[in-house]
């Protein structure tokens, strides 16, 4: 495959990605699928990082451009276009990387939360057993209903769309640097 095809694809690849990180970092500031709980500063610590948004979301969105305007160059677009497309690309892994790293954490603290109807926090964070293969522990949380559910299931679409941003955009690096290096592909004419 040709290295300016590879970019387009890379590129056009990152667009749903991006979009889904930001799509589930928004919902997150709406657990039980409520505003007061925004309003009211109730939220898990990880989803005001906001590593769907800015990392997984912006920070991939930008060289998700470039890297598909490298791409539609022609067949390999020239030397300087990969060479920015590896710079830009970096730039996706360093986002993409804060989306995972954060969607890491907010998996492994669990959901800040009403413990049984006494007091909010965060009642998974820093135990011995992870509170996903217990299943059962997950009624401590009263409130927002579904709380666990709700960052379990954002969080672990926002790991997996952000371990596939570092995947694409580590390609892109690689991809980059052969076209950088090797030049152009494009078919030569007649003399």
């Amino acid at each position: 495959m040709c290295t300016g095809k590879c970019a387009l694809c890379v590129g056009g690849s990152l667009y749903p990605l991006a979009l889904i990180s930001i799509i589930c970092n928004i919902i997150l500031f709406f657990p039980g699928w409520d505003v007061k709980y925004s309003q009211n500063g109730q939220l898990t610590k990880e989803v005001k990082y906001m590593g769907g948004l800015i990392g997984g979301g912006i920070m991939v969105l930008i060289p998700a451009f470039h890297i598909h305007l490298t791409g539609k160059q022609g067949c390999c677009g020239n030397r300087c276009g990969m060479l920015l497309s590896i710079l830009f690309a970096a730039v996706g892994v360093a986002g993409a990387l804060y989306s995972f790293i954060v969607a890491l954490l907010g998996l492994v603290n669990g959901p800040y939360c009403k413990q049984t109807y006494l007091f909010w926090g965060t009642p998974f964070k820093d135990r011995d057993d992870s509170y996903l293969e217990h299943r059962d522990w997950w009624r401590i949380c009263t409130e927002p209903e579904n709380v666990v559910e709700f960052n379990v299931g954002l969080f672990s679409t926002l790991l997996a769309a952000s371990g596939l941003q570092l995947i694409l955009c580590a390609v892109q690096m690689i991809n980059g640097l052969f076209g950088c290096l090797c030049g152009t592909c494009k078919e030569k004419g007649p003399l």
